[in-house]
């Protein structure tokens, strides 16, 4: 086994990724209606009867004494600004709509004259309806003068229930000296490496800069054995976002030979019902590496870890 000292390693090592979550916004039934309404070009508020107060946007309960709100009503287009924040980008404010006792959120237009507190808006809507917030395009200064506006009864509005949405997130994360290492290693030279605590001697696999037990900083990297023992394992049958690889697999925690801590990966080789029927706590298993061609410097670098039965079927 070789040591090497942590010193000089390079931390710059980045990796750019992306978190892409498609998922169903189930909207609720005073959230749908007011929705509905901005395709319809239309501002909705909540009647709450206990406080007499009228909210916009609309909402499902009071946000004063809680009770269900009643009816849903057709709202002005036009409001005061009543708080503003400016942006490099945006200019967002708080508006109070004629006729409601809670402000509405959104932003303002970016050209001509500027808003501040106090000023006179009127809605601008969207040329195309996208059952959004941003039905509502923006407001803008109005200097009309004319009065404000009053609240009426809506009619019936069929709701929207669902919204197909979606998270997509790119972000840079830094792999810094322990992992940046490790994966320099696994891509260049098929080489585990993890670091030892200088107190109770342990390895620590991935590396890391402090010891889990001691709370002591480490001090060497060494390097691991790709053989080890199973320690826990699952059969995932399940498929989800952001899945790496097809169900069914296993998915497994595996002590590594010179280590003292659980590497979590996969165990394969061998059809899933055989290794169901033979996999057992404590058996040994190997690293089983993909092609040189394919390493990207990550644990995947390790297609799978290959149960060593005492006789292959």
């Amino acid at each position: 086994m070789s040591d090497s000292l942590l010193t000089g390693i390079d931390d710059a090592q980045v990796l750019d990724a992306n978190i892409a979550l498609p998922y169903t916004l189930t909207t609720g039934r005073a959230a749908g209606t007011f929705l509905a309404g901005l395709g319809d070009k239309r501002i909705l508020a909540s009647r709450c009867d206990t406080c007499a107060r009228t909210m916009t946007p609309a909402q499902d309960y009071c946000n004063r004494c809680g009770e269900p709100s009643g009816e849903f009503l057709s709202m002005p287009e036009t409001g005061t600004v009543t708080a503003i924040t400016r942006t490099e980008s945006v200019t967002l404010a708080l508006i109070r709509i004629d006729g409601s006792d809670t402000d509405l959120m959104h932003r303002l237009s970016s050209g001509g004259p500027a808003a501040d507190v106090g000023t006179r808006v009127r809605a601008v809507w969207a040329d195309t309806p996208t059952q959004s917030m941003l039905d509502l395009d923006c407001f803008t200064p109005d200097d009309s003068g004319a009065e404000p506006g009053t609240p009426s009864p809506t009619g019936d509005i069929e709701p929207i229930t669902e919204i197909p949405y979606a998270i997509d997130l790119a972000y840079r994360h830094s792999y810094g000296p322990h992992y940046g290492r490790l994966f320099d290693e696994l891509a260049t030279r098929r080489r585990i490496l993890g670091s030892k605590c200088p107190q109770c001697r342990n390895v620590l696999v991935p590396p890391r800069e402090f010891c889990d037990i001691c709370f002591v900083r480490t001090a060497q990297h060494v390097d691991v054995a790709d053989t080890g023992v199973l320690q826990a394992f699952s059969i995932i049958h399940m498929e989800f976002v952001g899945q790496t690889r097809k169900p069914p697999y296993v998915y497994a925690e595996i002590v590594l030979d010179g280590s003292a801590t659980r590497l979590i990966h996969t165990v394969g080789g061998h059809d899933v019902d055989t290794l169901k029927e033979r996999l057992s706590i404590g058996m040994p298993v190997r690293a089983v590496w993909k092609d040189a061609a394919d390493t990207r410097g990550t644990l995947d670098d390790i297609d799978h870890f290959a149960p060593v039965f005492e006789q292959l079927p």
